[in-house]
């Protein structure tokens, strides 16, 4: 691992929908372990999926049924170890019930084995929500799901999207374009930079997190031109958050934020909606983004793309943001370790 110590538990993956193309970039993520520099991983359910995916990727990868996480330290060398139980049919870019049922009970059983403390961290594959929905799934999405898993407010699992070169926080997410002017608060900016702030330093290494806040208007609102909420709101949260002793400045005309000159000046950029925070990560680093979950007792990491039923089973899928993801996982989850074993 490049940071601090090795892990003591394995990361533990779900396989995401089956009909997607997650189970054949797991098997891509295996096979890449030692030139990607991956920690050792282990996936829950789906044995014969991704003995299936692997075969339609055209690789020869080993899939060793394991009984219990900690077999996976000693088994990942030679095979990707999966927890037995729960199975499918693998049939790329055909979603159904049955396959939703996999991917619910392998994002349920990852979740319990790295809450017990069993695995180092979470990577969730993709799912999709439409079909889990059919078998009962009423969360808008993994991150909400892994809150309540967690006992927490959905609000204080704050998702981040990162690359080699930006990190983005979508302050809503969502929510209609025309509802986020009356989501945005005084107390929604400060109660998401402080999880930010804090998550930076715990699980990035950042001493002294610096965060850019989005404006919502064009040109910043040019002084009531554009709108008000600049000046009513945003603005007084940054003071806020600057006498508390976080580094926020702002409110930056978004239009500029993430030029390359500006994207040296913070760790991290704070956005007033969904895609003011997702379209430069994915324009910029598509094939590298991970979805970070900030916030969480847990680490957990997704990569930042769904479940592209277009393109499953055709071996053209491209495995950087899974592999980041977990490259990713492992990181944070070793700055963790090492902290407590320092503390």
């Amino acid at each position: 691992m490049s940071a601090t110590q090795p892990l003591v538990a394995p990361v533990v993956l779900s396989i995401g929908d089956p009909a997607g193309i997650g189970p054949e970039l797991i098997a891509e993520a295996w096979h890449r372990r030692t030139s990607a520099g991956l920690p050792p991983f282990i996936v829950t359910g789906g044995v014969e999926v991704l003995r299936a995916a692997s075969t339609a990727r055209g690789l020869d990868v080993r899939i060793t049924p394991v009984s219990a996480p900690n077999e996976a330290l000693e088994a990942f060398a030679d095979g990707l170890p999966v927890l037995a139980g729960l199975d499918a049919e693998y049939r790329p870019g055909h979603p159904d019930q049955s396959g939703a049922a996999l991917a619910l009970g392998s994002l349920e059983h990852a979740t319990e084995i790295a809450i017990a403390g069993a695995a180092s961290a979470l990577v969730t594959a993709p799912i999709a929500k439409s079909e889990l929905g059919k078998i009962g799934f009423d969360y808008p999405g993994q991150t909400e799901f892994l809150a309540d898993a967690c006992d927490m407010a959905a609000r204080d699992a704050v998702m981040m999207l990162a690359g080699p070169s930006l990190r983005t926080v979508p302050l809503t997410v969502h929510c209609a374009l025309s509802g986020v002017p009356g989501l945005i608060s005084h107390d929604l900016i400060c109660h998401k930079a402080r999880i930010v702030s804090a998550s930076l330093a715990r699980d990035f290494g950042i001493e002294r997190p610096r965060l850019a806040i989005a404006a919502l208007n064009p040109h910043a609102g040019e002084d009531g031109k554009f709108g008000n909420e600049e000046a009513r709101i945003i603005a007084p949260a940054i003071a806020a958050l600057r006498e508390e002793g976080i580094d926020a400045t702002g409110p930056h005309p978004a239009d500029a934020l993430f030029a390359p000159h500006a994207r040296s000046r913070f760790d991290a950029a704070l956005c007033m909606y969904h895609d003011q925070a997702l379209i430069p990560l994915k324009a910029l680093e598509f094939d590298q983004g991970v979805n970070v979950t900030l916030g969480l007792p847990i680490v957990r990491t997704s990569p930042d793309h769904g479940t592209a039923f277009d393109i499953a089973g055709k071996g053209i899928a491209d495995p950087g943001a899974l592999i980041a993801a977990i490259r990713m996982a492992g990181e944070c989850a070793a700055r963790r370790t090492a902290q407590g074993a320092h503390g």
